[in-house]
């Protein structure tokens, strides 16, 4: 067989062959790289079973997870609160029934999961959470006891007892599993607390999600 190019000018079929493969190995070659480029900074790549992430710096939304049973944290999933006590005395309520100690002046809430009113956090995801507390007592000659109190159990506990300090706190920090719906707050164990004038403190965050 043969193939005309021109007037009075055949090729080879070997000839044709040899400049299809060629073309081939050269579209190959620019398939390659455009390929390459289709992987972005913020996909999952999976590498022996294994998913190695990159977090966008700025997600639209929090995935929920992926079939390894890994999760990505962004920034919609960020959680922190922080609160003082203001009001120079506790509401009724505390010394006769709840006894968790209230803090009325908010000053961080990322994603509005610490309630003012009843001054309890509430977890929105599985997780590790770090707490710390800062309870000062006004008067001396007493002694106060605090507890880090989740879902009704005290999980860390601090007392301040001096009594020949005027003011004194009753201060810890430590880290909690939490289960979504748990709820995280801070709990007169001992003593009376009377003052406020911001020196109380209670704060948390979302370390990481589980």
């Amino acid at each position: 067989m043969e193939y005309k190019m021109e007037a009075g000018s055949v090729m080879h079929p070997k000839s044709v062959c040899f400049d299809l493969l060629l073309i081939l190995l050269g579209m190959l070659l620019l398939w390659e790289p455009l390929g390459s480029r289709g992987q972005n900074d913020t996909e999952p790549i999976i590498l022996e079973g294994k998913c190695l992430v990159v977090c966008d710096s700025t997600p639209s939304s929090e995935p929920a997870g992926n079939a390894l049973g890994m999760s990505v944290r962004s920034g919609s999933g960020r959680v922190a609160f922080s609160a003082s006590r203001q009001t120079n005395h506790e509401p009724t309520d505390m010394s006769n029934r709840t006894m968790i100690i209230y803090f009325d002046n908010i000053l961080v809430n990322v994603g509005t999961h610490f309630d003012q009113e009843s001054s309890i956090f509430l977890a929105p995801r599985r997780g590790v959470y770090s707490f710390n507390f800062h309870v000062v007592k006004a008067y001396n000659r007493q002694t106060i006891q605090v507890s880090l109190m989740v879902n009704g159990w005290p999980m860390i506990s601090a007392f301040a007892g001096d009594q020949d300090v005027t003011r004194e706190a009753a201060t810890n920090a430590g880290l909690v599993i939490m289960e979504k719906g748990d709820k995280a707050y801070l709990r007169l164990e001992r003593g009376n607390l009377m003052g406020g004038w911001k020196y109380s403190t209670f704060s948390g965050f979302l370390v990481f999600p589980l």
